[in-house]
């Protein structure tokens, strides 16, 4: 599998496994989340998906199980990690509403929860998860400054962060942001035309897209879109969920779809995406059939 540059000495696999639902499997035992994460090294993915609000706060604590009884898998994966949503669950279950936090003191605590839970040394990526309208700018990037030049984190970055978000945490950083996690699939196409994705190409930062099947939709849905993939899907010996993904693959941008399943299966499947050959007018006929007209 083909991997990505993120930094001077830290790369991702082109496909990124999403940790997202890793809490809400009926089976978080041990052996069962070594095997997801043994699925996914023998595709050559190596780079694992996580956030302190996955699983109600609990998804990092049964990653770092597996990890703790299985210690040399920590040095074949590279772990990305979010943070700055408190809800009202797991230990925020005395929060009042759901709110964003990117304050320093929060910062500094969510890496030494996030370090202790997963039971790692380090983090390679953290992420803000998303844009605060109460960031303090300065404060948020000496904070994001800080947990790289201790250690703790390797490389930082956001998640569905805008342009003018993006500038004005940059603005009061050294470190340089090296990814923004966004929306981007055949139903969520429009980072492709409102400056999402160009602003990022232009600078050469790669992107992880999330919910890179639509929350399902291109896989269960019915209708153009997933006629579309369909056809190409048999043309290549796959299923739909793999033509979604090389849809992305074929972009260059750089995109790593983020992926997100519990299904030992699915996740040895995963790299089927880099069997479809997607050109230019195959492109273009999934565009086409989720835009629902022919391009101008």
């Amino acid at each position: 599998m083909n991997r990505i540059n993120i930094s001077a000495d830290l790369s991702f696999s082109r496909i990124v496994y999403g940790m997202w639902r890793l809490g809400d499997d009926s089976d978080t035992s041990v052996a069962h989340v070594q095997a997801k994460i043994e699925a996914c090294l023998a595709q050559g993915i190596t780079t694992m998906d996580q956030a302190d609000i996955y699983g109600g706060y609990e998804a990092e604590e049964v990653l770092g199980h597996a990890l703790k009884a299985a210690p040399a898998l920590k040095d074949q994966i590279e772990i990305v990690t979010k943070c700055d949503i408190l809800a009202p669950a797991g230990r925020y279950s005395d929060a009042r509403v759901k709110y964003y936090d990117t304050s320093r003191s929060h910062i500094i605590a969510s890496v030494d929860h996030s370090l202790r839970l997963m039971n790692i040394d380090k983090i390679d990526t953290l992420l803000i998860h998303r844009p605060d309208p109460m960031m303090d700018h300065h404060e948020t990037g000496a904070a994001l400054d800080e947990v790289v030049a201790s250690g703790k984190v390797r490389t930082v970055g956001v998640s569905n962060f805008k342009l003018h978000d993006w500038t004005l945490l940059q603005s009061a950083m050294k470190t340089p942001l090296i990814t923004n996690q966004i929306e981007v699939s055949l139903t969520a196409h429009t980072g492709f035309t409102n400056g999402d994705v160009a602003y990022l190409q232009e600078r050469n930062i790669p992107i992880m897209a999330w919910s890179p099947l639509g929350g399902g939709s291109l896989m269960t849905g019915t209708g153009a879109v997933q006629d579309a993939l369909a056809k190409v899907a048999a043309e290549h010996g796959v299923d739909n969920s793999a033509v979604a993904v090389a849809w992305l693959l074929a972009h260059p941008a750089n995109i790593m779809p983020v992926m997100g399943t519990n299904n030992i299966n699915r996740i040895k499947a995963l790299s089927d995406a880099l069997k479809v050959k997607m050109d230019r007018e195959t492109w273009f006929e999934l565009y086409t059939a989720a835009l629902g007209t022919e391009v101008p």
